[in-house]
């Protein structure tokens, strides 16, 4: 099967390209997908009977996560998390795998480096060993585990889970043929499920998928909805502007993330229509050529201003491109319903800091 680009990808599995050769390229990937699935299977069932080892940090653990490919949100509810948990008080520090063969910290790092500057962020293959640094050396309280639902070697005291409301069970198929991580039913290992992007569907369809996730599992989950609020307008240097700086200025907008329609619909829910929108692959590294494109693009629309996500801008790190200024759109989590439910059992996990034995999420 040909190499596909991460859109063509995503056409082909969502159906929408024809004729034999897309359809041996789907047997191919539902072949791929039920090997996955046995082997998520296997390591779960593995960890779920004891038979693989469960490593125990000396202080509590958070991860937030989700059950499928592509972006759920995760950085803003990382990012909240961690403040929540600073507001109490509590040393934190975040703890994410990265990607192979990188160095330094990847894009959604840097971002949370430039938000949360007083949190220090490790990133590493092995994240008990990370988890270990972050104590012994940082004399951190709490650790705030990043994309880690799927990562069991470590042991958790609060699991929070992701769904994202546009596409919550990742076309109802094990990646590679779909874009689920594991099947829906691991949502019961899940403490809290968090429905994010709520605000973009209707109520009836985030209640349907709250029965939905609930009829997979077999019981009631502890539930919140959450949506990505824009904050402000940031350059590449931090500073920030107020959302009302973007009025009446004409936009191009780009970015590379895992779920560009969301940035797309994030900017028409602020009434902001761009002139042109240009979505690269997720977590892309811009080249001295597509920054090229980019500024030839942005002169070719009379584009007053560039705007991107914050994820894009910290990769970029640049004022302008070209001559014109270049500006990120900078998000954070705003609870919809159910924000009680979490800053209860983040509450608990401070009060264990001074009280070990009241551990009981």
């Amino acid at each position: 099967m040909p190499v596909l680009d991460e859109q063509a990808y995503l056409r082909l599995i969502r159906g929408e390209t024809g004729g034999p050769a897309a359809l041996t390229a789907r047997g191919a990937l539902a072949a791929a997908a039920a090997l996955y699935a046995v082997g998520a299977g296997v390591r779960n069932l593995a960890y779920d009977r004891g038979w693989k080892r469960v490593e125990h940090a000396s202080i509590p653990v958070v991860s937030v996560g989700n059950i499928t490919l592509g972006g759920t949100g995760k950085t803003p509810m990382v990012e909240w998390t961690a403040r929540r948990l600073r507001s109490r008080g509590a040393r934190v520090a975040i703890v994410s795998r990265g990607y192979a063969g990188s160095t330094g910290l990847n894009d959604e790092g840097r971002l949370l480096e430039d938000n949360l500057p007083d949190v220090p962020h490790l990133q590493g293959a092995d994240r008990v060993r990370s988890a270990r640094i972050a104590v012994e050396e940082l004399e951190s309280q709490i650790l705030v585990l990043d994309d880690a639902f799927q990562h069991r070697r470590l042991h958790r005291d609060l699991d929070l889970v992701l769904l994202d409301a546009l596409d919550p069970f990742g076309l109802g198929r094990i990646c590679p043929r779909g874009l689920l991580r594991e099947p829906v039913s691991s949502l019961g290992r899940a403490d809290v499920v968090l429905l994010s992007k709520a605000d973009l569907v209707p109520r009836e369809t985030r209640a349907a998928i709250r029965r939905e996730a609930e009829a997979r599992v077999g019981r009631p989950l502890a539930w919140a909805e959450i949506r990505q609020a824009p904050r402000d307008v940031v350059d590449s240097a931090s500073n920030a502007d107020d959302l009302a700086a973007l009025a009446g200025v004409r936009i191009a907008a780009f970015c590379g993330i895992g779920n560009p329609t969301g940035f797309a619909r994030t900017l028409a829910a602020l009434g902001l229509t761009p002139v042109a929108f240009r979505a690269f692959p997720d977590h892309h590294n811009y080249t001295s050529a597509d920054v090229d494109a980019l500024t030839a693009w942005a002169g070719s629309e009379r584009a007053e201003l560039l705007l991107t996500t914050q994820k894009d801008l910290v990769k970029l790190r640049s004022p302008s491109l070209g001559a014109t200024p270049l500006r990120a759109l900078r998000i954070g989590v705003e609870f919809l319903d159910g924000g009680e439910v979490v800053e209860a059992k983040l509450d608990l996990l401070v009060q264990v800091i001074e009280s070990p034995s009241d551990m009981n999420v």
